[in-house]
Formats: structure tokens, sequence, C-alpha cells
């Protein structure tokens, strides 16, 4: 089977190492790729959110399945034009992709569905806003609508700063959704669909703040683990009952059934389970450590959920080991990230055991160094016996890389590590 990943990111490069571990997989192409993905697979320049030429490019190469990695490309319906010129493809059609591209859509199908979610309000101006917040009260959480790369959300107990960041996403264009806060710690899941049938991954939780102890602004994530030795039993169960089949089906009721995964971010509250968003693609940097464990032929089960034939796989293997990843982020992020700086040690680290470098944001200069190419530039991902000792490897590889001004968290996965997660 030959495979075309679409993308650049550290996501798009954990798809290509778990693919390329599927016997079935005969060759994997990515475009555009990034500098660590070309040093495993042949990478193409294309325009990803350009569905003319990603096709002109399958066709190209003649691809078995196309796997589509992020949201933009998504929503501006590069699915559809791959599914039409008769591909397999693993990625939702654009109508499909409103369950990411608008909140307020997505809040939608939750209430017709009745999956439980955080009471929401839509918002169009600033009175409307000023009337939600009170109606909520703090702390704040103000969701840009549309797509914001993983930051469009502001949570603050500052009235003022909730405000504004509403007024921003007016002054873009965009509208808003004003949600209650809801308390306890929050998972990600997802869950591959063949727009019947659904298969669930492994339950994993990341870390959105630049700052250790959840400080700082919002990011698209500086790490993550998996699996949750905290949860309850049966909670997949109940994610896959309450809040993903239902969904699913809403999606199929409405013309708009869901192919690719549908990433269900969780809250565990005191109230019970609760959807903060879905999304419509792997969420990074969750995917790095979650695919780093998956030992079934990932080619294969990708493939039947393009081909509606998800019934047919059986339960997914696991390696039984935790998996922990570690955002590498440059000088600046997320606000205004420095690029072209040079990186140093990625052999270094990934000569240690059971440790992988994903790259995210990175590029080859001129003179064939790799440089950094945007905010989230690395992951270093680590296997061990156990939670401690694969934040242990993790951290290792970390410090083995040199990238000048760089920053991350020292706390991925410390309180999980330490039996701190109480529900």
């Amino acid at each position: 089977m030959k495979v075309l990943v679409i993308g650049p990111g550290g996501r798009e490069h954990a798809i290509v190492t778990t693919l390329l571990r599927d016997p079935s997989v005969t060759e994997v192409h990515a475009a555009p790729g990034n500098a660590g993905i070309a040093q495993d697979v042949p990478v193409h320049q294309v325009n990803a959110s350009d569905p003319a030429a990603v096709t002109a490019l399958a066709q190209e190469l003649t691809a078995d399945l196309v796997v589509v990695g992020p949201e933009a490309p998504l929503a501006a319906g590069v699915s559809d034009a791959l599914v039409e010129a008769g591909f397999d493809v693993f990625g939702p059609s654009q109508a499909a992709a409103e369950l990411e591209a608008s909140k307020a859509f997505a809040k939608d199908v939750m209430a017709a569905a009745e999956v439980p979610t955080a009471k929401a309000r839509v918002a169009t101006n600033v009175d409307e806003v000023a009337d939600a917040l009170d109606a909520f009260g703090a702390p704040h959480v103000v969701k840009d609508d549309g797509l914001a790369a993983g930051k469009g959300v502001v949570v603050t107990s500052d009235r003022d700063e909730a405000l504004a960041h509403a007024v921003a996403c007016f002054e873009a264009g965009s509208k808003v959704v004003i949600e209650e806060f809801l308390d306890g710690p929050e998972v990600s899941l997802f869950v591959l669909s063949d727009g019947t049938n659904a298969v669930p991954l492994s339950p994993a939780q990341d870390f959105k703040r630049i700052d250790d102890d959840d400080e700082g602004p919002n990011t698209g994530g500086m790490g993550a683990y998996t699996p949750l030795s905290w949860l309850p039993e049966g909670f997949v169960d109940e994610v896959m009952d309450r809040v993903a089949l239902p969904t699913l089906k809403e999606m199929s009721r409405r013309g708009a059934p869901f192919v690719g995964v549908l990433y269900c971010g969780l809250a565990v509250t005191s109230r019970g389970l609760r959807v903060i968003e879905f999304n419509v693609r792997f969420g990074d940097p969750e995917t790095q450590p979650v695919l780093q464990r998956l030992r079934s032929p990932f080619g294969l089960v990708l493939k039947a959920a393009a081909r509606g034939e998800l019934d047919a796989v059986t339960e997914l293997e696991w390696d039984p080991r935790p998996a922990v990843g570690v955002v590498i982020s440059a000088e600046g992020y997320p606000a205004s990230p420095r690029k072209g700086d040079p990186i140093t040690g990625i052999e270094d680290a990934e000569a240690l055991a059971d440790v992988s470098v994903l790259h995210a944001g990175t590029a080859s200069d001129e003179e064939g160094r790799i440089v950094s190419a945007g905010g989230r530039v690395l992951a270093v991902v680590a296997l061990g016996e156990d939670l401690s000792a694969a934040r242990a490897k993790a951290y290792q590889g970390v410090e083995a890389i040199h990238l000048e001004g760089s920053h991350h968290r020292t706390d991925i996965a410390a309180k999980a590590a330490e039996g701190k997660i109480v529900l």
C-alpha cells in the first residue's frame, strides 16, 4: 500500500513513522512535510489546503490511501476533492469538518445528540458577551468560533481580558462562544470512524499552557502522556456510548457522515463527563505518545476506516508501557516565535533507548542544517516501564538537544507519575 500524508507538523511526523512500522505499507510520501519527515520519506512541496493541487499529487503518485492531517485542509474541502477523484481518504468531508471549524455548529450537534457538554452561548457583539460572562461567572471561557490552531481559547478570571479576547475575535471577522467553566482533569480521546463504526485509541492528557503548573498563555500543546491510569474503569466505553457514537449518528442523520478521527476533548468534572470541544483530526501533541504505543498495523486500520470497513478491525494492540512526549518550543512562542536557529543534538537524543524525536516546526537551511521554522519545534517521546521512567527518558532526550532560546515545560505527566490526580 502506498500512502500519502498531507500536512507539515509533528502530528504528521508521528503518522508517518507509525505507518512505516506497518508491513502492509510499502511506500509513504508526505506533502509538504518538514525537515524530519524528509529524512524518513519523500516530501512534495504543495499547498496542503489546495484541493486541486493535493488531488493532482495523489494522482501523480497513484496513492492507495491519502491521510489528511491538519484541520485547515479538511475545512477547505481537500478530502471531498480526493474522494470525488476516486481515492480512499482518511479525513472528514468539508461538511463534517464543521465540527471543528465552527464551535457553534458543534454545540448544535451535541444538543441534538444529547451529548453532555458545557453550557454555552454564541455571541456576535460585546453586549451579548458581557451578558454571557455575567451569567456564567468566573473563571470565564471565551472561544473563537472558527479555527485558531489551538490558541483561540482564553480561560481567565479577569473579565476585561475575556472581553478583550472576544473583541479581537470580532475584529477578525469571527463570532465567539462563551461557556461555563468545567472543573476536573482533562482527557483527550481519539476515535477512528468510518461513518458508522468507531474504534477508540488510548486516552491521553495534554498540557496547553506554556509554563509549568499550567501558568502563562495557551499554546497548541506543550506535551502529553498516555495511558491514564487514574481514569475510572469503563471511562472509554462511557465516552463511546454517550459522546462519540451519538455524535457520529447525528452527523450521518444530517447527511455528513464522519470518516476520519473524531478528537473528543473531555473534562472529568464533579458532575460527570463533559465535552469541552471536538476536533476533526489527530491532536498535537497527544498523537506523538499515543501512536508511539500502537502496535496494530496503522495503514490497514486507516484504510478500513476510509472504506467503511472498521467493523472488520479486531481490537487494537498496544505496547503496555506508558509514553511521554515533551515539546521543545522556539524562543518567543506562542506570541512571536523566532525562526531560523540551528538545532543540534537530535541524533544524540534518538540514540537513547526507547526515545524518538518527532519534528514539527523544522526546515533545512542552505547548508543542510536542521533549523527552527515554527513555534513548536520538536517533540521528544519516550516509552518507559512506568510513567516515571518514561518521563526520565523523555527529559534526558530533551537535555541532549540544543536550540538557542528554546523552552519546554518540566512537569509533563509529573502529577500523574506521583499519583496526585484525584477524581
